[in-house]
């Protein structure tokens, strides 16, 4: 079974810059794991590695994909498997970084749903959506799979309509088929590496990030994307920070009050991806400043037999 290193954890923690130490104390590559650094034209709002720093080490999956393009858990599989597999002809290590939950889970242990998206079923919901709104839709999921319905937030269209597109499908609710999802049969042999850090250092750090998106020119680059033509009500543009931008472009809110909810759902999401990843296995958590620690991990993991 080939071997990975996986780097997890909330947005805001310094997963990038914790990779690409490891990627060139290993001879890595860097296989990104992130759900909307993969969308070109989004840069600032994602994060995403900058110019110097893929200078630094290849980086894979990230920036390939317009905006307005589908792209899911299975197909972010397919293409991982493609270059950890030629990164191993070439003797690198591969090094999976990455905060997106969902992908990381479905490289390591695969998917637990095997049919397809039923397209028709999802255009119905969607066509619902936009009529009635999301609680509309949260009440429907609250009545086939309560479970769902409490972990999903009532304004979190895109996760209700895929929960009861399940469902619908399938007659199984989501929650059900994610519980019985077996951890028993991973598909690489991988050390996984959990960044944490005190909760109120890492609001604080989120907090600066979000100044430094604004800085940097966040607004700009939605409104430069509405520009080429992109949807606000697009799937990656209702993502935190754009569907933010969107709202004072709307004129929804003003520009403080919309940065003012930008910080605290990013926090609130950061809060959502730890309750995730504390339920994966096997993940040995460390904090970003360990260095020599997770460099003494990844050399006992490699030459492991």
């Amino acid at each position: 079974m080939k071997k990975i290193i996986t780097i997890c954890g909330p947005t805001g923690i310094g997963k990038t810059g914790f990779a690409i130490f490891l990627a060139r104390a290993f001879n890595g590559e860097i296989i990104g794991a992130d759900a909307m650094q993969i969308y070109k034209h989004m840069d600032i709002g994602t994060a995403k590695p900058d110019a110097s720093e893929r200078a630094q080490v290849p980086h894979h999956i990230v920036d390939f994909l317009d905006p307005a393009q589908d792209f899911d858990a299975g197909q972010y599989v397919q293409m991982a498997d493609q270059v950890v597999n030629a990164l191993g002809q070439k003797n690198r290590i591969p090094i999976v970084a990455g905060g997106t939950g969902l992908y990381i889970r479905a490289l390591l242990y695969g998917l637990f749903r095997s049919q397809p998206v039923c397209q028709a079923t999802l255009a119905e919901l969607t066509k619902t959506l936009e009529n009635k709104g999301s609680p509309y839709l949260h009440q429907q999921l609250a009545s086939c799979d309560p479970a769902a319905a409490q972990r999903i937030h009532p304004n979190d269209g895109f996760r209700i309509t895929r929960a009861l597109e399940v469902f619908l499908t399938t007659g199984i609710p989501i929650s059900r088929r994610q519980t019985q999802h077996s951890f028993t049969h991973p598909r690489y042999r991988s050390l996984t590496l959990g960044l944490y850090m005190d909760r109120h250092d890492l609001y604080d750090r989120i907090n600066q990030r979000v100044d430094m998106m604004m800085a940097q020119g966040l607004f700009s680059e939605v409104q430069n994307l509405v520009k080429k033509g992109y949807d606000l009500n697009l799937k990656p543009m209702q993502s935190i920070g754009y569907r933010h931008m969107g709202w004072v472009i709307n004129r929804d809110l003003d520009l403080d009050t919309a940065v003012s909810l930008l910080k605290r759902d990013t926090r609130r999401y950061a809060k959502r991806q730890f309750t995730w990843f504390r339920k994966e296995p096997d993940i040995v958590w460390i904090n970003p400043s360990q260095t020599d620690r997770a460099v003494t991990l990844v050399k006992d993991f490699l030459t492991s037999t």
